[in-house]
């Protein structure tokens, strides 16, 4: 699933290759990926400008002049290309935006999981789905007093609080994994067993991750491309998630794999105990 460093990687391809292009038609070839009316989305979005491209944790955000936005989550293996060549449309591409210079936006998904909807520009926070979402890594909302209580009142592990978006919001399973390892908690560590420095750790290694999968161009561990068709190097900076059987880079205990909250979930024994 594209987390945070990948679909910010997206958004900065996209805007280098559609901001203030022109939609000039738009096809939607499988109805179930808009939330809402289909053809009112359609109407919207046709003739339309695009003005910039933004995120939020793992939600995509196309800005459009007539001052709407096309909220846009990818799921597990959702993404976008840009181009003007027709063999790159085929029966996994669900949504099709015709631009200006020829050139199409495509969106394409395997499984069907990603959701786009539309919803005006400056009412977003209000948005259901953006409004839920807790402070990010690397934002400035993303401090200690503001992630230690959203963390503190859970009991339940630490692993699936952290991929709730709602406690801090952009990282999934790969990146909770290495967030864990870096800090040296196991993943079934009850989030209010945790101490300060614990919960400083999670900000600091949380960071850091994120940049550097940013700086990466992302994580390609099964199908991930960026906009460009590009895959990303992150994955060959991963000390547990999908290690399992591999030495820890930090003691040399083999790496294990266990199901938290029925997560497929990755961790060095010795050095990530159970508080």
């Amino acid at each position: 699933m594209p987390e945070m460093p990948e679909v910010e990687i997206v958004k900065r391809g996209l805007i280098s290759q559609i901001k203030g292009r022109k939609i000039t038609n738009v096809e939607v070839r499988y109805q179930n990926l808009i939330t809402g009316d289909v053809p009112q989305f359609i109407d919207i979005v046709t003739g339309t400008t695009i003005e910039d491209i933004g995120r939020r944790a793992k939600f995509l955000l196309i800005h459009l002049d007539n001052g709407y936005t096309i909220i846009s989550h990818l799921r597990m293996e959702g993404k976008y290309r840009v181009s003007a060549d027709p063999a790159m449309i085929d029966k996994h591409s669900h949504a099709i935006f015709t631009l200006d210079n020829g050139q199409k936006l495509i969106y394409n998904d395997v499984r069907k999981f990603g959701r786009m909807q539309l919803w005006k520009t400056a009412d977003l926070a209000n948005n259901k789905s953006i409004a839920k979402l807790g402070p990010e890594p690397l934002s400035d909302a993303f401090t200690f007093d503001a992630v230690k209580p959203r963390i503190m009142r859970h009991r339940k592990d630490i692993k699936t609080v952290l991929l709730d978006q709602s406690v801090m919001s952009g990282l999934g399973n790969i990146y909770v994994d290495e967030v864990l390892w870096n800090a040296k908690l196991h993943p079934e560590t009850p989030a209010n067993h945790l101490n300060d420095d614990d919960i400083r750790n999670i900000i600091k290694y949380s960071n850091e991750e994120m940049t550097m999968g940013i700086d990466a161009g992302g994580s390609t561990v099964r199908s991930y491309l960026d906009s460009t068709g590009h895959a990303g190097h992150m994955q060959d900076f991963l000390h547990a998630y999908d290690r399992e059987g591999t030495p820890c880079d930090r003691c040399g205990t083999e790496i294990e794999k266990i199901k938290v909250g029925g997560r497929g979930t990755h961790f060095c024994p010795h050095c990530q105990v159970v508080k």
